[in-house]
């Protein structure tokens, strides 16, 4: 049978098939009678599913972070669809992961040259030591090749990590050209290095999820673990050159609440502060965007921003977009639109 994908699940609609369990909660409702709260997920989306009947028996076959065939209808409870479970049981064949992690659209191998290439313009050479010291560690390479950029809002899927350093980068080298004062071989290391402690931070198996390490640690420090593991084999680095890297990666997050351990303290640092939230933000609200279900010109009241974000006019042409800024065209895969 094919999928249903979670987005495209409507009231009145029969649900069979495969999904993960993100969440699973056991309660009771007032009259003593148990029922069972679930979420079940698929690389689109999540949805609310209850288990009326049969609790304790359907309960007992899976646990959560496992994939379950579940039938059952879609209802709406409070404007929201909910999954009403008429039947539920652990999948124990092997599963289409294609089916929980979407992937990025561009190609991984192409775009790792491209980030390889725009670090072949770095003129120091102890920063080009220290970066190509991360380009020949073959391990280092296969994970940041796959890894996701994290696990909600911002290129997060396999492969999002390589695309959003790429994009942060290309960024960079164009603000360096249009600000003279900025160090460009310092901002360019720093925006290749500066989230590459995600590849410990997240795990990505059937979800994206946070690692031992990466609850207890956070990739900001992990990062900066990691390039203090490559300094210790370049002998000869600057002491005042590794602190200006490492402050770069400590402070890129901007501010304490949003989790920076340092708030940005110098030109490059504040520099690539700036570039990787307007990154972040860019792709998670385009994503937002070609995501939201609501009808209309505007979408579903967004939480994390407190706002509703404008789709389009009614008038426009549907599917049609405005021009983005006129950019090379070997960068065109990276143009942002500026409709937002």
């Amino acid at each position: 049978m094919e999928h249903i994908w979670i987005k495209d699940i409507k009231e009145n609609d029969t649900v069979n098939g495969d999904y993960l369990v993100t969440n699973k909660t056991l309660g009771q409702t007032r009259q003593g009678n148990a029922f069972l709260t679930l979420t079940l997920a698929d690389k689109t989306g999540a949805l609310e599913a209850r288990v009326w009947d049969n609790v304790e028996q359907i309960s007992a076959q899976f646990r959560e972070r496992e994939v379950v065939t579940a039938v059952g209808q879609a209802n709406t409870y409070r404007n929201q669809i909910q999954i009403q479970i008429h039947g539920l049981k652990r999948n124990p064949s092997p599963v289409d992961t294609t089916i929980f992690l979407d992937s990025t659209a561009q190609d991984t191998g192409h775009m790792l040259s491209e980030l390889k290439k725009l670090t072949h313009r770095i003129e120091n050479r102890h920063f080009k030591m220290l970066i190509d010291s991360f380009m020949a560690d073959h391990s280092f390479i296969s994970q940041f090749k796959k890894a996701p950029a994290a696990k909600y809002f911002h290129h997060g899927y396999l492969g999002g990590l390589l695309e959003h350093t790429l994009s942060v980068s290309l960024i960079v080298v164009k603000m360096s050209e249009h600000y003279p004062d900025l160090d460009g071989d310092l901002l360019l290391t720093g925006a290749v290095l500066h989230d590459i402690g995600k590849i410990d931070e997240l795990t990505y198996d059937l979800s994206i999820d946070y690692s031992d390490r990466g609850r207890l640690l956070g990739h900001i420090v992990l990062g900066v673990l990691m390039v203090e593991e490559k300094l210790k084999t370049l002998k000869d680095f600057p002491p005042e050159l590794a602190t200006r890297l490492k402050h770069l990666i400590l402070s890129h997050h901007g501010e304490f609440e949003f989790g920076s351990p340092k708030r940005p303290k110098f030109l490059e640092a504040f520099a690539l502060h700036l570039i990787d939230d307007l990154d972040a933000k860019m792709n998670g609200l385009s994503k937002l965007l070609r995501d939201d279900r609501q009808e209309g010109s505007w979408t579903a009241f967004n939480h994390l921003f407190q706002r509703y974000f404008f789709k389009g006019s009614a008038a426009e042409e549907p599917g049609k977009k405005r021009e983005g800024i006129p950019i090379k065209e070997t960068d065109q895969r990276y143009l942002f639109p500026v409709d937002l």
